[in-house]
């Protein structure tokens, strides 16, 4: 049997079995495919722009009853945006206008929802293109008043990107006044209503700034002793400087 078996086992031939006219057919194949691919131009990385979202009663329809979910989704879906086959879009790069678009839609799909606001005033407004700051801090304010009692921490990071990214006062003030006048409810804290004193102090109106932190003591916005102590010598203090 072992005879049998040693008699089937076929012995590899030597390269010099091979025709050379094959060797040479491969050499030459060979070749031309290097050369082919050397030839050959770089792949083109093409971005693709942002499109603007379809309507919000189409969106509510396909979600099947639950446009809290489809948000979700479509939020993280915006903010992956950036990231594109082969290229990563820096944000300033991006139609503002249909980011905003995105985020107006993903809002009406939850409004209670706070992720669109937190990116829009934290992440796209954290740009080096002052328009498309502004334009994210104007989105901010629009949706800030639609509930201002949910919605005041991104009206209060507002207050600060005009203060201290755009060094634009008079913006400040817009949005910490409407702060102050808007959000109203208990659980909305002191010290956001106090920023309106801190940006009077900022542009020199110490008087106007005294008359906004009487009427918050007298209104009860302002209660803590040591908070109003600390507030009355800071503005006489100022005033002292002028």
């Amino acid at each position: 049997m072992l005879r049998h078996l040693k008699r089937g086992i076929t012995k590899e031939r030597p390269l010099s079995f091979v025709p050379p006219g094959i060797i040479l057919l491969l050499l030459i194949s060979f070749t031309a495919q290097l050369s082919w691919h050397a030839s050959r131009p770089p792949p083109v990385v093409k971005v693709a722009a942002l499109p603007a979202p379809p309507g919000t009663d189409f969106l509510k329809l396909v979600s099947l009853g639950e446009p809290e979910v489809l948000s979700r989704i479509l939020m993280l879906w915006l903010q992956a945006f950036d990231n594109q086959p082969g290229v990563s879009i820096p944000f300033n790069q991006l139609d503002y206008d249909r980011v905003i678009a995105w985020l107006d839609t993903i809002l009406r799909l939850d409004p209670g929802s706070q992720y669109p606001l937190l990116s829009a005033a934290r992440v796209y407004s954290d740009v080096p293109d002052e328009k498309k700051k502004r334009k994210m801090l104007a989105f901010v304010y629009d949706q800030f008043l639609e509930r201002p009692n949910e919605r005041w921490q991104w009206m209060a990071h507002a207050v600060y990107v005009a203060k201290h990214r755009l060094k634009d006062l008079k913006l400040a003030l817009f949005y910490a006044r409407a702060l102050r006048l808007h959000a109203t409810a208990a659980t909305v804290p002191s010290w956001a209503k106090q920023m309106e004193l801190f940006v009077l102090e900022d542009l020199g109106e110490v008087e106007e700034a005294k008359i906004l932190l009487g009427g918050l003591i007298e209104s009860g916005v302002i209660r803590d002793k040591h908070e109003i102590r600390f507030l009355t010598q800071r503005l006489k203090s100022a005033g002292n400087k002028k």
